[in-house]
Order: C-alpha cells, then sequence, then structure tokens
C-alpha cells in the first residue's frame, strides 16, 4: 500500500489515481494521521511495518513559512523513515520535507505550471547518474 498524506492540494485524487493504474493499491488520509511516533488511523489492518510500501506527502495551498499552514513535526517524519519506508514529497510536501529536515525553501521568482527545465547546481549523491539539466 502506498500511504498519501494529504496537505490540501487539488491534484490528490489524481496522484492516487495514477498510482492505482499501476495497480497499486494506495490510500489517502489527513496529513494530521501521523502524530510523533504514532500513527492513526481507524482502520486496525493496517500494519506499518507490513502494508505501507511507500508515503507521498501531497501538495497545498500554503508556504511552510506561514502560521497555520498543515505542518507534521520531525518525529512524524522520522516514524515512517526509522521504518525504512521511502517517503516522496510533491510540491508543498517536497517543499514540508525539506523545511523538516532544515533545509531553505525559498520563494520564486515567477510560479510555474507545467513541464519546467531543471538545473542542478550542486548533485548530491541520490542524483549523481541524472544529468546536469
Amino acid at each position: 500500500m502506498i500511504l498519501i498524506l494529504d496537505f490540501g492540494s487539488q491534484y490528490t485524487q489524481l496522484i492516487a489515481r495514477r498510482i492505482r493504474e499501476l495497480n497499486v493499491y494506495c490510500e489517502i488520509h489527513p496529513y494530521n494521521i501521523v502524530d510523533g511516533s504514532r500513527f492513526i488511523v481507524h482502520s486496525s489492518e493496517v500494519s506499518i511495518s507490513k502494508d505501507i510500501k511507500g508515503v507521498i506527502f501531497s501538495g497545498g495551498p500554503d508556504s511552510v513559512y506561514e502560521k497555520n499552514s498543515p505542518k507534521i513535526n520531525l518525529a512524524a517524519l522520522n516514524f515512517f523513515l526509522d521504518k525504512k519506508i521511502p517517503v516522496l514529497g510533491i510540491c508543498y510536501g517536497m517543499q514540508l520535507i525539506t523545511h523538516l529536515l532544515k533545509g531553505k525553501v525559498v520563494k520564486g521568482e515567477i510560479h510555474e505550471y507545467g513541464l519546467v527545465k531543471i538545473k542542478f547546481s550542486d548533485k548530491s549523491e541520490i542524483f549523481s547518474d541524472v544529468p546536469e539539466e
């Protein structure tokens, strides 16, 4: 199962549909079902260690720097990472992961929609085989 944590994205259902089109089971839950080191879900059938094979943090309309934006704490992110469950952040979800791990999230000068050319300025090991642009 892929767990999608919804941070208010208008595309969360589309993300789930694409995953299901790959014949992979997924569930959408609100971001606040993860509380520190606890996973709060109403189904007793979900076993974190066995059933969840990956987590997606969805996008959302907010900024990680807004006072009332949806957030989880680092312990909640580590809840998955400690269990070696891969986590993918999309849009706001990626910004939140970056913010939680003490990275810097900066506002872009222009807003993009659709395909965007990306150029790596400082590649980490994870992107070593990816072209610079």
